[in-house]
């Protein structure tokens, strides 16, 4: 079994920031893309962010500039670092990976639970 655990959501107010964490464990041989989306009351589940496994990255332009992905390989973890948060950054974050398992030919996609960030004004 594969899971992603992402920790690190919560309250903050306008301007402040936050630090997402997800860690992938199980029988893991190697992961790719690892990224991070977000789904707001009433509308459809976004990207946010990803970043390579040579450590590339893209962002959703909302985000630029505020928010920054970084992950360890050596720890199958990524991390969401967000900065000057407003109101529209409002919503439950996922992770995202694309894992290939031990002794599987082909990568899969794997989901987190999600974490709640709520920003107040």
């Amino acid at each position: 079994q594969v899971q992603l655990v992402e920790s690190g959501g919560g309250l903050v107010q306008t301007g402040g920031s936050l630090r997402l964490s997800c860690a992938a464990s199980g029988r893991i041989f190697s992961i790719n893309d690892m990224g991070w989306y977000r789904q707001a009351p009433g509308k459809q589940r976004e990207f946010v962010a990803g970043i390579s496994s040579g450590g590339i990255t893209n962002y959703t332009d909302s985000v630029k500039g505020r928010f920054t992905i970084s992950r360890d390989n050596a720890k199958n973890t990524v991390y969401l670092q967000m900065n000057s948060l407003n109101s529209e950054d409002t919503a439950v974050y996922y992770c995202n990976a694309d894992i290939r398992r031990a002794w599987a030919r082909a990568t899969k996609d794997y989901w987190g639970q999600g974490t709640q960030v709520t920003v107040s004004s």
